[in-house]
């Protein structure tokens, strides 16, 4: 199946953009072992939250913008708004470093990183492993893989390639065709994508009914359209580990309480 236009434009953009700077020769880059170390920061993070007597594992987003809401700087303070998460309870933290369609950065990830002392994945469009060193550069833990712009043996290398830096990969699936191209790789963590890349709409559903087909050992998590505790419940008590959560967090008029909120009475 063709990506959706959305990840079609961006990924056009992102090579674009690479093209500029001479991208990276990988040729002779060593790749990492099949699995990530279990220290791997962010990925030690969020197993450590997987009793559920634990707090739920919430991955707290940093974006300064989409295409659906526009630009977010001089609303979002993103400096502050990480400083916000580790002090209220966030397991780790996300940054979206795309500029062109979310206005970031990887000096955005390396600013709220350092200020936030969480483990941090670079959210990005891989489209060259040059973006695997610059999110190592800025003191990324993990890097995120959106498996519907990969054949599987070329996702499985860029896995490898981030292993081989320190990096754990993340693996974003949105539909059923993304699971089957998650193969027998031994992932350590798996994302679901609650929103249609095609359509926009949001369904915690779909989590939920794809659920089964992700690999029984990795971290799993939930990403998108998570608003309340009751949301976070429903979701761990379907099976998910994590749960990566943005603009109900960005856009929260106190993102403290809602985080709070978000942990439920185990935060």
């Amino acid at each position: 199946m063709t990506p959706p236009d959305i990840l079609l434009r961006i990924t056009d953009r992102r090579r674009e953009r690479i093209a500029e700077t001479g991208g990276a020769d990988a040729a002779n880059w060593a790749e990492g072992a099949p699995r990530a170390p279990a220290d791997n920061a962010f990925l030690a993070a969020l197993r450590k939250r997987r009793p559920s007597q634990s707090p739920p594992a919430i991955i707290a987003e940093v974006k300064m913008g989409s295409p659906r809401l526009g630009s977010l700087h001089g609303r979002v303070d993103p400096v502050a708004q990480a400083r916000t998460y580790a002090a209220h309870g966030a397991a780790a933290l996300s940054v979206v470093v795309e500029p062109d369609f979310f206005h970031g950065g990887y000096e955005l990830l390396a600013a709220c990183r350092a200020a936030s002392g969480l483990p941090a994945i670079a959210k990005d469009f891989i489209v060259d492993p040059v973006q695997l060193l610059w999110a190592r550069d800025a003191g990324a833990d993990a890097i995120l893989l959106i498996a519907a712009l990969y054949e599987p043996a070329e996702m499985a290398r860029y896995a490898r390639l981030a292993r081989g830096l320190g990096l754990v990969p993340l693996v974003e699936t949105h539909d059923a065709a993304d699971v089957a191209r998650l193969g027998g790789e031994p992932w350590e963590i798996v994302g679901i994508n609650n929103r249609n890349l095609r359509t926009f709409d949001v369904d915690l559903q779909n989590s939920i009914a794809l659920l089964a087909g992700l690999p029984a050992e990795a971290v799993k998590v939930a990403e998108s359209g998570i608003r309340d505790a009751l949301d976070v419940l429903l979701l761990r008590d379907s099976g998910f580990d994590a749960f990566l959560i943005g603009e109900t967090l960005l856009l929260a008029p106190d993102p403290a309480a809602k985080l709070r909120e978000l942990l439920g009475p185990e935060g």
